[in-house]
């Protein structure tokens, strides 16, 4: 990432990604592409990904792309902890191309893992609480596992405003952000350190 790649507080992400919403165009399937594309380059071959997917649109965006992957011929399982009811509209549609797909969910995480790649789609940029015992649990056992996991926007269990660890969050590998880089990884800390690579793909909205 170059050094001089701005970061932007969580209130100006939403203010361009409503904008853009506002416009009519829709970010979602541009997000799930985006992701989708990134774990392809860096594994030209068919492998097994384990999607873990949140209950906002940072889900509905692992969902997105979770789908893209097995249309690749990826082994592609969505872990969805806290089920679809809640669900954003978007999200939701994302969740209902899956199930159509007849694609495999799981509720909780296998005691062992038989993946090469997790996508962490959880919280992004919208955690500002500690993460729950539940969720904490979770986040624990993939770090566990020591996997090479692409976090979307910023690793869950990070506060995307100050860098501040909300809990152990997701240690990742990379980290793909979408629209802008969040400000708290771009500062010295747990969110950059929770961040490892980072990236960033606009989706072609401009921060004002």
């Amino acid at each position: 990432m170059p050094s001089d790649f701005e970061s932007y507080s969580v209130t100006q992400i939403r203010r361009a990604e409503q904008l853009a919403l506002a416009e009519g165009r829709e970010l979602m399937p541009l997000a799930g592409k985006a992701a989708a594309e990134f774990i392809a380059a860096r594994y030209p071959h068919p492998i097994s990904i384990l999607v873990m997917a949140g209950p906002g649109n940072n889900g509905g965006d692992a969902l997105t792309a979770a789908s893209l992957l097995r249309e690749r011929g990826d082994e592609v399982v969505v872990l969805l902890p806290s089920g679809p009811g809640k669900l954003p509209p978007d999200a939701a549609a994302a969740w209902q191309a899956w199930s159509d797909k007849k694609g495999p969910v799981l509720t909780e995480l296998p005691a062992h893992s038989a993946f090469d790649v997790v996508i962490d789609g959880l919280f992004g940029i919208g955690l500002n609480r500690p993460l729950s015992d539940s969720w904490q649990a979770l986040v624990d056992q993939v770090n566990a596992w020591r996997l090479p996991v692409l976090a979307l926007d910023v690793p869950s269990g990070i506060d995307a405003d100050t860098g501040a660890a909300l809990g152990r969050p997701v240690q990742a590998r990379w980290t793909l952000s979408f629209i802008g880089m969040a400000r708290g990884l771009d500062v010295p800390g747990a969110g950059r350190d929770a961040a490892g690579e980072r990236y960033v793909d606009t989706l072609g909205v401009v921060i004002a």
